[in-house]
């Protein structure tokens, strides 16, 4: 199975944070991140996930970066557990903090998780690689008509985000669901530099 040989893959790893394989996990919303990473944790043993839900807020949609290195990559950088205040959507309040040990993988999963600030601390870069419209369409369904109103906000920041800081051009691994479970194939990392512009209208990735 495709997702057990990618975490035997990830296991042999050089670390890349202290002694943590960050392995960060991104793609448009709705593209199947979380079930994803759920499925990757177990086939490494319960690894630890950060979803990075519980870190945006709906004040800070994608301008949480400056939080998430001085809250979980820097502690885990120094070997020590991160704490973080995991973020109510309903509530619209941070709660109380959550460790996040320093495993040997932890997985970062969410809308940026590839982005250029965390890029240098990951060990992986992993694109859930569905189209954005089909990504939304399936997220927009799935969170039903309470949500409409917050996706018609998201779509747009999304759509910036990634005009801005795109991370599939950066994908070491390209995931793709099927029928029959995962496809896990090469990325385009590589074929632009780590500092190098990049745009969605490269053809390296949907301009979305």
């Amino acid at each position: 199975m495709a997702v057990h040989a990618l975490a035997d893959r990830l296991r042999r790893l050089p670390p890349s944070c202290g002694t943590v394989r960050l392995v960060g996990i991104d793609g448009h919303a709705g593209s199947g991140k979380t079930t994803f990473a759920g499925k990757l944790a177990a086939a490494l043993g319960d690894a630890p996930v950060l979803h990075l839900d519980d870190i945006a807020s709906h004040q800070e949609l994608f301008s949480w970066d400056g939080r998430l290195l001085r809250e979980v990559v820097e502690p885990l950088r120094r070997g020590a557990t991160a704490h973080y205040r995991p973020y109510d959507w309903r509530a619209r309040r941070f709660g109380p903090p959550r460790p996040l040990p320093p495993a040997p993988v932890v997985l970062v999963e969410g809308v940026g998780a590839g982005r250029r600030v965390l890029r240098p601390r990951l060990a992986r870069l992993l694109w859930m690689d569905l189209p954005c419209e089909e990504a939304w369409a399936r997220g927009r369904s799935r969170d039903g008509e309470e949500q409409r109103e917050f996706w018609s906000g998201w779509v747009e920041a999304e759509r910036r985000h990634f005009a801005e800081d795109p991370s599939r051009p950066f994908a070491d691994l390209l995931v793709r669901q099927s029928a029959q479970g995962y496809e896990v194939l090469p990325g385009p990392a590589g074929t632009v530099g780590p500092d190098q512009p990049v745009t969605g209208g490269d053809g390296s990735a949907p301009l979305c």
